[in-house]
């Protein structure tokens, strides 16, 4: 066992006492935790700062609010239902378009082709209210987003739902990436613990790299089939800004950028995480160690997210 914590200190890997206790406490402020937890503190921090992303169609708070859901989303073609202070995906109610049953009630189509009732989307609300999805299992409020057009560099290799792009920013400096690809597993959504597809980036160019699934190895999409490494993400360092600037935003110093890609919009976040998980160091096949000792070292060296990346592409 000995040897074996030695060999995952020689390739530099990153582990979870050592995430705590050299960078998360250090780094981030219980203070500004609550600016990445709720997400619509989120979205209003982020209007401050002028970083995009997907339009919030109103919040449902209370119990008495669920009534008047019918009026946030009338006329979108489709939505996203959300706990404000989820995680790791649970509790994300994706709608892609609705319909009339035989009796005239409305039927809610969701990102895997099932359908449920309004009684059935207001329950689910009522079970978020009632912190069945938050991190500390308080009560909870709701979010109604935007469901997003899936950028077309994406619809060939991915299974329905809107791949995100997950970036490590310590101190204002990009670390590391990878994609999160949906499969028919996760139920077409981004979320690694529910079945989704890790796939390694290389950080300098956006290239598709290695790819992960349940922890496991693989070459290809297990749904579509396709071949991922070798493809470059558009937008790439347009993303990797994004996510240097939300250092700026939140104030901690290491952290999770989820960044989605949407077909009009161009790069919009999708949420910041203050623990960020570890399995992007199994995607990319690389430990996390040296690149943040790294930034240790030139955290002086530049200013404002653009510099800072720019500077990270010359260590690399």
């Amino acid at each position: 066992m000995i040897s074996l914590f030695k060999k995952f200190e020689e390739e530099g890997i990153l582990g979870i006492n050592r995430r705590i206790g050299e960078y998360i406490l250090p780094y981030n402020a219980r203070e500004y935790y609550p600016l990445v937890d709720d997400k619509w503190k989120t979205a209003e921090l982020a209007r401050q700062f002028h970083v995009p992303m997907p339009y919030h169609y109103g919040l449902v708070d209370t119990f008495g609010g669920i009534r008047g859901t019918g009026e946030l989303i009338q006329g979108k073609p489709g939505f996203v239902v959300k706990p404000a202070n989820g995680g790791m995906g649970n509790g994300i109610l994706v709608i892609t378009g609705e319909s009339k049953a035989e009796n005239g009630s409305v039927l809610f189509h969701k990102a895997d082709e099932k359908k449920i009732t309004e009684k059935e989307l207001y329950h689910h609300i009522s079970g978020i209210l009632s912190g069945l999805y938050s991190l500390d299992g308080n009560s909870d409020s709701c979010v109604l987003q935007e469901r997003l057009e899936c950028h077309s560099f994406f619809r060939e290799i991915s299974f329905r739902g809107i791949p995100d792009i997950r970036v490590i920013v310590f101190l204002g400096y990009p670390v590391m990436a990878m994609l999160r690809l949906p499969t028919k597993e996760s139920g077409g959504r981004a979320n690694l613990h529910q079945g989704a597809l890790g796939v390694g980036v290389d950080l300098h160019t956006g290239t598709l790299t290695h790819s992960v699934c349940n922890d496991k190895m693989v070459y290809q999409h297990p749904d579509t089939k396709q071949t991922l490494s070798g493809r470059v993400i558009p937008h790439w360092e347009t993303i990797l800004e994004m996510a240097s600037r939300c250092y700026d935003m939140s104030g901690l110093g290491y952290l999770g950028v989820d960044i989605v890609l949407d077909e009009l919009r161009g790069p919009l976040l999708l949420e910041m995480n203050a623990r960020p998980g570890l399995g992007i160091q199994i995607a990319n096949r690389m430990g996390l160690l040296d690149r943040l000792r790294l930034v240790e070292r030139i955290k002086n060296s530049a200013d404002g997210p653009k510099t800072r990346v720019h500077r990270m592409f010359q260590e690399l």
